[in-house]
């Protein structure tokens, strides 16, 4: 079991985290017809789009209430509900998201009641639209736990209460905020081939596809439907994918009854037997032919990568859940963990990382405990740090902006690992590959 090692500092030197609201603001981009407001002020909106727009690489609807210095003070009901009514009637989604950040919840406001008031008042206005409540302040936990309880919310919002007519061939699949579009795609595919229908909250693998449309639609295309999202009860099995969607899972089956199992990652051979079993389990079938030939190319892949890995020395800063994903990956690929740093430290996901220690912090703890690394693995702001260590860096999580295509980058399951093993592989190799550098001219 891993030593949790808390943050003593005020202050970050060089940020890690993101906060709550982008997770939870993500999580409701995956429902299709969605539209996330983050209840605050337009400074807090403008950063956050800022970081998603330039990590998806298009367009992105979110859109906020707009508080003042008074509402503040005083309390943000009125722009609450003007918000709704607005954006109702100019964008006609089928899911409102609100995401809470610091300005609305230090006023200990009661924003449950005020959602409750505006529809009240203004029942026309917001009719067969779903308003869902994200309680996530920016002043505590990070992306995935904004990520969860929008799912969580999300769930005891519109999900049907009691237990339904079970339907055999139907899977809830509840991924990780660190699951990238690919990965999503690829559970989409392997579920499928042994006969089964997944539903998969959420489903961010649709929002890519809004830059090739000709017009812009300011609401989430793509992803979970609202009427799936109510009959989520009707499934035989229940798949969580991350300490995170603990939560959502325990909702679920709270209100539904429907068993879930947990994995705490899908990545590394392992990992993808147990969910391939599993798979094979419930459509009492053996594993399609595809699938097999996966599970072949990851031990070839395997072998030929592991002298790449060994020895290697890797630091890590990501979020807890991708901490343990990729932690797992380099341990069982022979490498050694000289330095793992996360968001927060209230995962349960921290206490099975494969290192003697986890520390809660910053990059700039990151740079100071890699001073001997061969290979850093954290988000695009870690590319300074490399740069001053002098190692490469394998760019992870959220956000990474400044490569193209990071959520097409598979990590999951037989191909998803076997692609992440050639990719550390080819960083390696690329070391080694680089001229020795020249001895400058002698003087004459």
């Amino acid at each position: 079991m891993a030593r949790i090692l808390t943050q003593l500092r005020t202050t970050a030197i060089n940020p890690l985290k993101s906060s709550q609201p982008i997770g939870a603001a993500m999580a409701f981009l995956g429902i299709d017809g969605a539209l996330p407001i983050l209840h605050g002020s337009q400074g807090c909106t403008s950063f956050a789009l800022v970081l998603l727009v330039r990590h998806f690489k298009h367009m992105v609807p979110l859109q906020t209430t707009a508080m003042d210095q008074i509402a503040t003070v005083v309390g943000g009901a009125e722009f609450l509900e003007k918000a709704l009514v607005k954006l109702k009637a100019r964008t006609w989604p089928r899911l409102i998201g609100i995401c809470t950040t610091a300005v609305a919840e230090t006023c200990d406001e009661d924003i449950a009641g005020d959602i409750i008031n505006a529809k009240g008042a203004r029942p026309r206005k917001l009719i067969d639209t779903e308003v869902v409540l994200a309680r996530t302040p920016d002043f505590a936990g990070a992306v995935e736990e904004g990520w969860s309880t929008a799912v969580t919310a999300t769930i005891e919002a519109i999900t049907r209460l009691g237990t339904q007519n079970r339907d055999p061939a139907q899977v809830v699949i509840l991924p990780g905020s660190n699951i990238t579009v690919a990965d999503v795609e690829h559970l989409r595919e392997m579920v499928e081939s042994f006969g089964l229908t997944p539903l998969i909250l959420p489903d961010l693998s649709g929002g890519p596809d809004e830059a090739l449309r000709d017009r812009w639609i300011p609401i989430a295309r793509g992803g979970a439907k609202v009427e799936h999202i109510r009959d989520l009860g009707a499934a035989t099995q229940c798949i969580a994918i991350g300490e995170q969607m603990r939560r959502p899972a325990e909702a679920l089956q709270g209100l539904t009854g429907l068993p879930y199992v947990m994995f705490g990652s899908l990545t590394g051979l392992s990992n993808a037997d147990r969910f391939a079993w599993l798979l094979a389990a419930i459509s009492r079938d053996n594993a399609p032919k595809a699938v097999r030939r996966g599970r072949v190319q990851l031990q070839e892949a395997m072998l030929s990568g592991h002298f790449h890995f060994v020895g290697r020395k890797v630091a890590i800063a990501c979020e807890p859940d991708q901490l343990l994903q990729f932690a797992q990956l380099f341990i069982g690929m022979g490498a050694v963990i000289t330095a793992a740093v996360t968001t927060t430290g209230y995962s349960k996901a921290l206490q099975i990382v494969p290192t003697d220690t986890v520390k809660v912090g910053d990059l700039g703890d990151l740079e100071q405990l890699a001073a001997d690394a061969d290979l850093l693995v954290t988000h695009s702001h870690g590319r300074q740090a490399a740069e001053r260590l002098a190692v490469p860096l394998m760019r992870v999580g959220f956000p990474v902006f400044d490569r193209i295509g990071s959520q097409h980058k598979l990590s999951i399951l037989y191909r998803g690992t076997r692609d992440m093993i050639f990719e550390v592989a080819n960083i390696v190799q690329g070391i080694h590959d680089l001229p020795p550098a020249r001895a400058p001219p002698e003087p004459y």
